[in-house]
């Protein structure tokens, strides 16, 4: 848990599986909102669900779900629009909701940077334009190329689209170098919005929500006459590719206006929190008043070599937070509970409300966490709740407004028994979490399994989607990971199925095929390993290289005293816990089957190690001890790692440098006893390039 946030008072079994559920519905409402521009519920209720997201993963760092939302920006492309891979990626933004979040975010920039209180850190506020982010990338001054955001690596290109808004401009004005991408945000202006929904309704068509939803929808038409009749502009913020080395934020936009863009406007340096706060009082003050809508404001490192030092952590930047404003509540329905069966068992109640527009997105759906919620707050169906758009949940059930309840209202019965596979669904003492003991028999964790392991992140094979894992597992064709490389055996069958087809079973296999050679990290991360995110899966891939150093090694670390389990834990953020989880997957012979029937259908690469220009630190385990003075461990590491190095947390014979700063310790100790180099930190910066 992070100093000043909210600290949860859960098992890490509860903490695992609300992790779980918060990243599904956070999965669920980006592909709404970035793909289909419908969004179910509002921007300040998603930016709750990350918040209560990301508090939990900070308090239960080794419990981050596989398909962790903090390392995924969107969706990826619809099908529609062809694809744009961006030079640099197009990542998204950390969000603040309190003020303590300001000065947390202020404290990290520090600790990172070890800058001491007393030097003064600029900042450059600015208002968040509530719009579509897109990327336009001019050559020579023409403007060639315009994309979405889409999952932050590859967007869509909508260029013609974005050639009809009227304030972008064709041609850069001025001096600029030979390719330069801006950034910048799609947008309606309120009056143009209201003038469009008229039009809209006096010809009987659907009118839009809001005018986020507005500008998404035009920007996404595929016939470019259609964008070009609604009054879209753009306002740019940011560089993306560009030769262009502005020394600071305020510069970079001045720059940005030269070129002929607007820009959002009214923005303010600031040099102390207090500066930061007042601004965003008097923006949540005029906001109403702006031509165009914002959902806050955003502050940003002024100083650029600053901003390259910190980097980037998983899905935003280490320099930059969107300091979100306060949200509102509301009353509505509660018409069912569900309960819903996560991939590791655990029995989820989700509150069915009866829809409600708030802040002109409607609201049907939110989390109920466990049976304890549900009972501490006597949730019942039929009450009308009061529930809040930003916070812990979104929505949030504040509580239930008792003078609405049904007279024959009944308190909610938790079920003991899977509504899946009808096994019973034990509580363990001090748990939360119910779950369901069928295992490999309940179909709602067999199936999401699988799931897992055809996304995005894992082998990512396309046309093999939920929908498709379902039917197949309805046809007892699909049980195991290996079947889904034997699903050319059914070949004719599959044709003749409805829905299906000679082409679309041409496409899924040749998608299948492609998929049997596999990087290691893919691999480990898709067999679904509690705990096992992708990072934690690189981080592993990166020590053992290969895929049978890293199972001979998973078996040997069964036995907790042994080398093996030392080395295993002494892997820089994996600890015990995480480590148990592995080797809990190595002791299920079930689980040895399925690795020895998957190494019969695919082929895992061996790790290669990132080689930063002939770094002579790529593919070396390092630890750091000690205290270093040129820059603060944690920006240390991240050098390490930019570089192709492991870093560790104890030192083993498979140690290549021990990075000894002022009273190193035992590590360095250690170190010598084993013969490993131990390098000082002049060396060290010798061998970073520093």
């Amino acid at each position: 848990m992070t100093k000043g946030g909210k600290k949860y008072n859960l098992t890490p079994l509860e903490a695992r599986a609300e992790l779980a559920e918060l990243a599904k519905q956070i999965r669920h409402h980006d592909e709404l909102y970035y793909q289909k521009d419908a969004p179910e519920i509002s921007d300040s209720e998603y930016d709750a669900l990350r918040a209560r997201y990301r508090a939990l993963r900070e308090q239960f760092p080794h419990l981050a779900p596989k398909d962790d939302p903090e390392k995924r920006v969107g969706v990826p492309p619809a099908a529609a629009f062809s694809k744009v891979t961006h030079a640099v990626p197009m990542l998204s933004l950390n969000n603040a909701f309190e003020e303590r979040d300001v000065s947390d975010f202020i404290e990290r920039i520090r600790r990172f940077l070890g800058i001491a209180d007393s030097r003064p850190l600029v900042f450059l506020a600015e208002p968040k334009i509530d719009g579509l982010s897109a990327s336009l990338r001019y050559e020579g001054g023409r403007l060639v190329q315009a994309a979405t955001r889409g999952d932050g690596a590859t967007g869509e290109n909508i260029t013609a689209n974005v050639l009809t808004i009227r304030n972008v401009p064709h041609n850069l004005r001025g001096r600029f170098p030979e390719i330069t991408e801006v950034r910048g945000e799609i947008y309606l202006e309120r009056e143009d919005f209201a003038q469009l929904n008229a039009e809209r309704e006096a010809k009987g068509e659907p009118v839009f929500a809001n005018p986020r939803n507005a500008a998404a929808g035009s920007v996404r038409q595929l016939d470019p006459s259609v964008t070009a009749s609604r009054p879209l502009k753009f306002f740019a913020y940011e560089l993306g590719e560009s030769e262009a080395r502005p020394e600071t934020q305020h510069e970079k936009r001045e720059l940005i206006r030269k070129w002929g863009f607007d820009i959002n406007e009214p923005s303010r340096l600031c040099k102390t929190i207090d500066d930061l706060l007042a601004y965003y009082r008097e923006m949540e003050e005029k906001r109403h008043s702006l031509p165009f809508d914002i959902d806050g404001v955003v502050y940003k490192l002024d100083d650029v070599s600053l901003q390259e030092r910190l980097g980037f952590a998983g899905r935003a930047p280490r320099w930059a937070i969107a300091h979100k404003f306060a949200a509102e509540q509301a009353e509505t329905r509660l018409n069912k509970i569900n309960i819903q069966v996560g991939r590791t068992g655990a029995l989820t109640p989700v509150a069915e409300l009866e829809p409600i527009t708030v802040g002109g997105v409607v609201v049907s759906r939110a989390t109920l966490h466990n049976e304890d919620e549900i009972k501490r707050k006597d949730i019942r169906e039929g009450d009308v709740v009061r529930i809040q758009r930003a916070g812990d949940v979104i929505p949030q059930v504040l509580e239930v407004v008792l003078k609405h309840r049904p007279a024959n209202s009944k308190p909610f019965k938790f079920p003991d028994h899977c509504p899946k596979c009808g096994s019973l669904a034990l509580r363990e003492e001090g748990m939360a979490v119910r779950r369901c003991t069928g295992g490999l028999i309940c179909p709602a964790q067999i199936v999401e399994r699988l799931i897992h392991f055809v996304s995005r992140n894992a082998f990512n094979i396309e046309g093999l989607g939920e929908q498709r894992v379902r039917e197949l597992w309805e046809l007892k064709w699909l049980r195991t990971p290996a079947d889904i490389f034997r699903l050319h055996q059914h070949r004719a069958a599959l044709e003749k199925r409805e829905g299906w087809g000679e082409k679309s079973v041409d496409n899924l296999l040749k998608a299948i095929e492609a998929k049997r050679h596999i990087p290691l990290d893919r691999f480990i991360y898709a067999l679904g390993i509690r705990q096992v995110g992708e990072a934690t899966a690189k981080l592993l891939a990166r020590h053992y290289r290969s895929l049978a150093r890293w199972r001979s090694a998973m078996m040997e670390a069964r036995e907790e005293d042994s080398d093996a389990w030392n080395e295993l834990t002494g892997i820089d953020q994996i600890g015990p816990l995480i480590a148990r989880d592995i080797t809990t997957f190595f002791s299920e012979p079930h689980n040895l089957k399925a690795l020895d029937d998957l190494s019969e259908e695919v082929t895992v690469e061996d790790f290669q190690a990132t080689r930063s220009s002939g770094s002579p630190l790529a593919g070396k385990t390092i630890v750091f001890t000690g205290t270093l003075f040129a820059m603060s461990r944690a920006e240390a590491k991240a050098r390490a790692e930019s570089l192709g190095a492991t870093v560790a947390g104890s030192v083993s014979k498979n140690t290549g440098y021990v990075v000894a700063g002022a009273d190193p310790g035992s590590k360095a100790a250690r170190a010598r006893e084993l013969g490993v180099k131990i390098l000082s930190e002049e060396e060290w910066l010798k061998l970073a390039g520093e």
